[in-house]
């Protein structure tokens, strides 16, 4: 296990050590000046020059990456550029949001899935079984950017029911959470049923029928609690998918997390944030990936042995 565990760490940082590079190679190629966006067109050369030293954007860039991985080493993610406030207070004052509502959509999401999944595999070969496939296709089909502007006209502005953005009013939280999690519940609930579909064919299962036991209880308390292992590993990887998703539903519904932080930042070149935004969701999809592998072990101790 030890060794599982130091394998997988050291996959992580190597990981995240290229993430750290390619973000910072990326965003000092795109387009644009954060000193001309600061400043303005009409700004002086000469004050553009002097904020430009001020900055430090005036050094090689191999000399801002040396600088940028040293701060790393110190747990420094440097100062933003337009307010010169640290880019971990930043950070600290969005995240709250983003988690709120990635839980939220992955509750979402799970609620959903798995009654759904496990009633299509019970009914197998029915309109229930159609229904819940044809929920399923629609859910992934369907991307945020058309959900999200599609439930706000609907639930918004023809019938009022919810605010169209922002997180201060009560329900601002259900528009995004439904846009965030419809896509990953429709995925969980085609793994779940096709999980419970695999075990309901193993030995056990049939064993436990000719005993008599009754059919909810052999789904609810035997089959779905072997078949979560592939779930589990679906969860994991779509994490990172519910994260990305997060920028474009933070986008549409003005929601202040991560997401909306990051397309800010990107319009106003304000590099340090850029970089601090993608290297946090990058730190969180990998700890939950090298957790949900390490949770194997836990679900099934032949895992490890391998």
């Amino acid at each position: 296990m030890s060794v599982r565990l130091l394998s997988r760490l050291g996959s992580a940082a190597l990981v995240l050590f290229g993430v750290c590079t390619l973000v910072f190679l990326l965003i000092h190629l795109v387009p644009g000046d954060p000193v001309e966006a600061m400043l303005g067109e009409s700004a002086r050369p000469a004050d553009r020059e002097a904020l430009r030293q001020a900055l430090g954007l005036d050094l090689p860039l191999a000399q801002q990456y040396r600088n940028y991985l040293a701060g790393l080493a110190r747990l420094d993610l440097g100062h933003s550029l337009l307010d010169q406030r640290p880019v971990a207070a930043v950070l600290a004052e969005r995240l709250p949001a983003t988690v709120q509502l990635a839980v939220t959509a992955l509750l979402l999401a799970l609620l959903l899935a798995i009654p759904l999944g496990v009633l299509a595999a019970r009914k197998r070969g029915t309109g229930v079984d159609a229904g819940a496939m044809l929920f399923s296709l629609v859910g992934v089909s369907m991307p945020n950017f058309w959900l999200g502007p599609l439930l706000i006209l609907l639930f918004s502005l023809w019938l009022g029911w919810l605010p169209v953005s922002g997180s201060d009013q009560p329900g601002s939280l259900v528009l995004p959470a439904v846009t965030l999690g419809t896509a990953l519940a429709a995925i969980l609930a085609r793994m779940v049923r096709a999980s419970v579909l695999e075990v309901l064919q193993e030995d056990y299962i049939r064993t436990a029928r000719a005993k008599g036991l009754s059919e909810s209880a052999l789904l609810w308390r035997h089959a779905l609690r072997n078949a979560l292992l592939p779930v589990l590993t679906l969860v994991g990887l779509q994490l990172g998918a519910l994260l990305g998703g997060a920028v474009i539903t933070e986008t549409v519904f003005g929601w202040p997390g991560l997401g909306s932080l990051l397309v800010e930042s990107i319009q106003a070149r304000d590099y340090p944030v850029v970089q601090g935004c993608v290297l946090l969701i990058s730190v969180v999809y990998v700890a939950v990936n090298t957790a949900t592998d390490l949770a194997y072990t836990l679900a099934d101790p032949r895992i490890g042995v391998g």
